[in-house]
């Protein structure tokens, strides 16, 4: 099953590139979303998630993440219709190839049950997203592109040299190395410690480049803000979480050699600075993209805190994992519709969305009031379980200090959502041809239900899901 859900999402890239209809080629986007859905959906159901070799596996922390992104990509891909008709002026083979590649790649990293082999995978997802960043051919989408590169190659350079520190953690405590990452969880007691610990440093900033945690967070604010929407909500929402569960399965073998208050101090210190740092570039942001972008660090931050908070802390991690890519997915393609109605992504010149574009202008606005955490939305659930678990172990610095940052978010972010759907719209924004239309607000307006419903209740399988999650890293008995 898991080579048949990487491979599937590749053949419909390559046949995407076999396509000559520019107009007819993007409707093989959502033939292939649904299908991997489907499969996806046939996987989770089914008792054996072993895939068809030894280095293919479903762990319980990738079920959740091959949920979050095949439903992720399977709404997008509705919406990429739209957008490229749109774009009918621009040829589209590589941009729907590459989305189809991405998926396909996603899914390896998902699937990959080898250190080396997801190494592989997560690099791949690089290669094959970087060309949908410069889809608008532009100076400046060049150079993001370039950036998203150049910093994902630093990342990545740095997770090989960690993969390389961790066998031989195996290799100096007398153990044969193996990067099965069944194999490093058992052998992981006897490793030797000092190898171990610069094994997951670097790992954890390697993968956490990835993610856009910060420090290593300065390619997102060009690749979000210059990438189509759709790219962005792909981002922002897929490639994180899927950068997020490497190290989540890092951090389980730290579990496993019992350095798990080693790992658990950096997870918390980085996700605090990940925060700070976003609300320092939130405050009078007027690019709304880049705003965007900022808010990513940020919940990339509550993700890898939460982590580090223990069971209950990594319980809510993983539901906002889940939260934050389906809000992701409202924002990113919302934003995209303003900032095409008005060509112009700085609040200077975009105001009173409502009015131009009340459908995107509602739920930019509603996005806003979710992914800062309010009720009944649910960020507002996994946020507040991350609070519980940080007051319910005595951490009252670390708890006070991510609702400090919260607010401060919240309020910079406000100022600029606000500036961008509140008032009257421009002479020159009137004027530009672009409306709300049903593939271009349908997606958004079905993630945007299931941010409303998972605040109000959290499924049985999905609860489940998580749970199986937090027993497999198996924390010490007695860590609240």
């Amino acid at each position: 099953m898991g080579l048949a859900l990487i491979i599937i999402p590749l053949l419909g890239a390559a046949a995407a590139f076999v396509i000559r209809s520019n107009a007819r080629r993007p409707l093989i986007l959502p033939v292939i979303a649904l299908l991997h859905l489907a499969l996806t959906v046939t996987a989770l159901a089914g008792a054996d998630t072993r895939g068809a070799v030894a280095w293919l596996g479903l762990d319980p922390p990738g079920r959740i993440v091959l949920l979050l992104a095949s439903v992720l990509f399977t709404v997008c891909s509705f919406y990429a219709v739209g957008y490229l008709r749109l774009r009918g002026d621009r040829p589209n083979r590589v941009f729907c190839g590459c989305l189809m590649a991405f998926l396909g790649m996603m899914t390896f990293i998902i699937w990959a049950n080898h250190l080396g082999l997801m190494w592989v995978a997560v690099e791949a997802t690089t290669l094959t997203s970087a060309p949908l960043l410069y889809f608008n051919h532009t100076g400046r989408s060049l150079e993001a592109t370039w950036k998203y590169l150049l910093i994902g190659s630093v990342g990545i350079a740095l997770a090989l040299l960690g993969s390389f520190f961790l066998g031989y953690a195996a290799i100096a405590s007398g153990h044969e190395s193996s990067l099965l990452f069944a194999s490093l969880v058992a052998s992981a007691p006897e490793f030797s410690k000092p190898w171990l610990h610069a094994a997951f440093i670097l790992l954890l900033v390697g993968y956490g480049t990835k993610m856009g945690i910060a420090p290593m967070h300065t390619w997102k604010p060009d690749a979000y803000g210059e990438a189509p929407g759709v790219v962005g909500a792909l981002l922002a929402g897929g490639m994180t979480s899927c950068a997020f569960l490497a190290i989540i399965r890092v951090f389980h073998i730290l579990v496993a050699a019992g350095e798990a208050a080693f790992a658990s101090r950096l997870l918390v210190a980085m996700g605090i600075l990940s925060m700070v740092m976003a609300g320092a570039f939130m405050v009078r942001q007027r690019d709304f993209k880049r705003m965007l972008a900022y808010s990513s660090v940020e919940h990339m931050g509550i993700l890898v805190l939460g982590l580090g908070l223990g069971p209950a802390g990594a319980f809510g991690a993983m539901l906002h994992m889940v939260n934050n890519g389906l809000v992701k997915g409202v924002m990113f393609l919302s934003a995209g519709n303003i900032h095409r109605a008005y060509d112009s992504k700085l609040t200077d010149d975009v105001a009173g969305a409502m009015h131009r574009l009340p459908w995107s202008g509602g739920l930019f606005l509603a996005g806003f009031i979710a992914v800062t955490g309010s009720p009944p939305f649910a960020p507002f659930v996994s946020e507040f379980t991350i609070l519980n678990a940080a007051f319910g172990q005595g951490r009252y610095v670390v708890g006070g200090l991510m609702l400090a940052l919260l607010l401060v978010i919240f309020m910079g972010m406000g100022a600029t959502v606000l500036a961008v759907v509140q008032g009257r719209p421009s002479a020159k924004a009137r004027s530009t041809p672009f409306h709300d239309r049903p593939l271009t607000i349908l997606p958004p307006i079905v993630l945007m239900a299931a941010v409303v419903v998972l605040g109000l209740y959290v499924p049985g399988p999905l609860r489940t899901m998580i749970d199986d999650a937090v027993v497999y890293l198996g924390f010490p008995e007695g860590q609240p």
